[in-house]
């Protein structure tokens, strides 16, 4: 055979793993796992007959500028921006509430209840507030007058900073409701604006599960901890008992944020999971650095060896422990920060089967070629792991020392 064909079947299987992981490491934002998506939290209640009261929890410094633009108000951009420059909740609040008709506006066009087919009529409950998650979060409460008629059902829709406005895309506005005798929670986006309050139990299942996917899919922290996986394990045991770790892990604090029992200061989550990033990443450059000239021989060991070393149960713990920190990151998404309800807990788990639908997906793609890559072509594996591992690694630094410094 032709060297030349040789060589060229010997690559192909890695230009097909890298093909898979360019995809995985598209352009991602630096400092957070949500760049330049984001999420509005939406509590509805009943208010008595005819009347829901919606608590909204909106990013302050996006309602501002979306508020801005809107109604075309200059000097609520330049005294919201000015109040955000200078970190100052206080001031931020104070902004909002010198602007309340033009903020109340922009949030009521966008975010409606009907009932009967008939549009309830919103109106301003109390001041807006500004509180600190990740970044700040404005709380605005509307109550909405329904009629006299008492509503069996409700249809809510939001329009909440949508694409067109060209400040953030794929908004998501997270709904749970307590209303029409009925409980429970929605995801609402560009591709399904409204639900009803008597939405059906795979419409509620999907949401969910197609949050958790997209969430993985989108999030670039935890995107990369999972390659980080992929690249350093050995045999598919090696990666599944990984991943099964990290998924007990971080069901495990999951449930702990749904109950109440934990909560964490996103200060200090998004560094540490930046961090783990890099120290899972490191793990694999450190074994390869440690084999030195047999790290070949351990890219080959047989997939019949079924047995951990010491590096191997190590490396699980600090998998593991990391895995409770992304717990926390993946409750965030849903906005967990109140005590146990079972609606809460439902949406999470089958947010929590999103995330996992795609994480073995993803390995089930990559890892398989990767094991075909070296055993065809060891040296050349090593390679490709070795290097993918040092700039996920790198990545995950650089995100640390960001997000600390933001903090």
């Amino acid at each position: 055979m032709p060297i030349a064909r040789r060589r060229a079947r010997l690559c192909a299987p890695l230009l097909a793993v890298l093909a898979v992981l360019a995809v995985v490491l598209r352009p991602i934002a630096p400092a957070s796992a949500h760049g330049f998506t984001s999420t509005a939290y939406v509590d509805l209640t009943s208010g008595g007959r005819g009347v829901v009261l919606a608590d909204l929890t909106l990013e302050y410094d996006l309602l501002v500028v979306s508020t801005a633009d809107a109604e075309n108000d200059d000097r609520l951009f330049k005294e919201g921006t000015a109040a955000w420059n200078d970190g100052d909740l206080a001031g931020q609040a104070a902004a909002l509430t010198r602007h309340a008709d033009a903020v109340i506006r922009y949030v009521s066009d966008r975010f409606t209840v009907a009932a009967g087919g008939h549009a309830c009529v919103p109106t301003q409950v109390g001041h807006v507030t500004v509180e600190l998650r990740d970044v700040p979060y404005a709380h605005v409460m509307l109550r909405y007058v329904c009629g006299d008629q008492a509503a069996q059902e409700h249809e809510v829709t939001s329009s909440l900073f949508p694409d067109s406005e060209h400040y953030v895309r794929d908004t998501k506005t997270i709904v749970t409701y307590s209303l029409d005798l009925q409980s429970g929670s929605a995801a609402l986006d560009g591709e399904r604006p409204s639900f009803s309050t008597h939405q059906s139990t795979s419409a509620r299942f999907w949401d969910f599960f197609r949050l958790g996917a997209e969430h993985l899919l989108t999030g670039p922290d935890h995107l990369l901890f999972l390659l980080a996986l992929i690249a350093g394990s050995r045999r598919l045991r090696e990666l599944v008992l990984a991943a099964t770790t990290f998924t007990l892990a971080h069901s495990v604090t999951f449930i702990l944020a749904a109950l109440g029992v934990v909560a964490v200061d996103a200060d200090l989550v998004e560094p540490t999971i930046a961090l783990s990033i890099a120290v899972v990443a490191g793990w694999h450059l450190w074994r390869l650095w440690r084999r030195g000239s047999h790290a070949g021989e351990l890219e080959t060991t047989s997939t019949s060896h079924l047995s951990l070393d010491r590096a191997g149960w190590a490396r699980l713990a600090v998998v593991f422990c990391f895995g409770l920190v992304h717990g926390l990151g993946f409750a965030g998404a849903l906005g967990i920060d109140s005590a146990w309800s079972w609606s809460r807990l439902w949406s999470l788990l089958v947010f929590n089967l999103g995330i996992e639908a795609v994480q073995l997906a993803l390995i089930a793609l990559a890892f398989p070629l990767l094991v075909f890559a070296r055993r065809r072509n060891p040296r050349a594996a090593l390679v490709i792991t070795g290097t993918i591992a040092a700039a996920v690694s790198v990545m995950g630094l650089f995100w640390f020392v960001e997000r600390v410094a933001a903090g």
